[in-house]
């Protein structure tokens, strides 16, 4: 008998938990475009498999890769350090600590590497590793998720700040809740001003900047879209939805400066939480729950190419369970295209496919 109480017992009180236990979210209903079929524009493919891995076993998630001038590769891990490592991937060697964590990284017309930093903010770095705070909030309110970023031909700095709300270590609850915490920023370092370019974004991630400065791509992850801001000319103030309805979850996006946007999917659309878009109160559980049974990415990797005009134009895929994955960022440089990834024990590269 004091078995079956002690069952029953412990039965309540997890229905108790699973019902009632405080979450600092508040879902709310939403409705997921259309899902496309794996297929035509999307069609399965190997083209990733031939992926080198370089920088295996520095660090844990290399977010975002840059490379400089001469050839040398950068790569920031999740312990806050950022690596340079020689034009082949040899010779890696800490060139940065940001005490914090180093997403997003592009170079700047002088050199110094830019950085978006989940917890520092905006961060210039010199050549020789100092570091210099650019900006680490906006109308007197702390960035809470500073994500990606990409410099313009003009020095404008353009930035996104993921989530106004919930910080890298809970990047879950922004998704669980789906609201728009999210926005893109500029920094003008002439004047070292900060300014609101767009916001009420989903989660607001990858940034890239037109080759004429005249817009500006920003992915928003859990919408599964590209968002197009016009940051000059006629259009100047206006934003539309490039393209929508991705059959993955758009990271980082950055322009190879002739035509072409590069999206990281890290991770294919997942049925659970599509169908559970119009039930707040199973997402609340589904977050109560252990992290290590919640709902998980699948290994596979994922690469879209578009267009201007959000037409894709190269589908690079590997979905293998040994594939290089997550992908969270994709970058052109010299003919090659280097991946970052949040979670894998090193960075890769593969040639380029040539653009049509």
């Amino acid at each position: 008998m004091k078995i079956r109480e002690a069952l029953l017992f412990i039965f309540v009180m997890s229905l108790l938990y699973l019902f009632f236990w405080p979450v600092p979210v508040n879902p709310v209903v939403w409705k997921p475009p259309y899902s496309p079929a794996m297929e035509g524009v999307y069609v399965p493919n190997s083209t990733l498999s031939q992926a080198e891995i370089l920088g295996e076993g520095d660090g844990i998630g290399p977010e975002d890769v840059a490379v400089d001038a001469e050839g040398n590769i950068y790569a920031g891990f999740e312990e806050g350090v950022i690596m340079r490592y020689k034009h082949d991937g040899s010779g890696g060697e800490s060139f940065a600590q940001t005490g914090g964590r180093p997403l997003g990284l592009d170079f700047d017309t002088a050199g110094n590497l830019i950085v978006a930093d989940a917890l520092m903010g905006l961060l210039s770095i010199d050549p020789n590793g100092q570091i210099t705070v650019l900006t680490s909030g906006a109308s007197g309110v702390k960035f809470g998720f500073a994500d990606d970023v990409d410099v313009a031909d003009d020095g404008t700095i353009y930035f996104s700040d993921a989530s106004s709300k919930i910080g890298i270590t809970d990047y879950r609850h922004d998704i669980v809740e789906h609201r728009p915490y999210g926005g893109l920023y500029a920094y003008d370092p002439i004047n070292e001003r900060t300014y609101l370019v767009e916001d009420r974004m989903f989660f607001a991630n990858g940034v890239a900047v037109s080759p004429d400065g005249n817009f500006v791509l920003v992915n928003e992850t859990s919408e599964y879209r590209v968002r197009k801001v016009w940051v000059k000319g006629s259009k100047q103030g206006r934003s539309k939805i490039l393209l929508d309805g991705l059959p993955g979850f758009p990271d980082g996006i950055s322009s190879n400066g002739k035509g072409v946007y590069w999206i990281a999917l890290p991770s294919r659309r997942q049925a659970i939480i599509d169908n559970l878009s119009d039930n707040p109160l199973l997402r609340k559980m589904i977050l109560r729950l252990p992290e290590a049974i919640q709902p998980a990415p699948e290994r596979y990797g994922f690469v879209l190419g578009i267009d201007g005009d959000g037409n894709i134009v190269h589908n690079l895929q590997d979905p293998s369970p040994e594939s290089f994955s997550p992908i969270t960022s994709v970058e052109e440089h010299g003919g090659m295209l280097y991946l970052g990834s949040l979670t894998y024990s090193g960075f890769a590269r593969i040639r380029a496919p040539e653009s049509e």
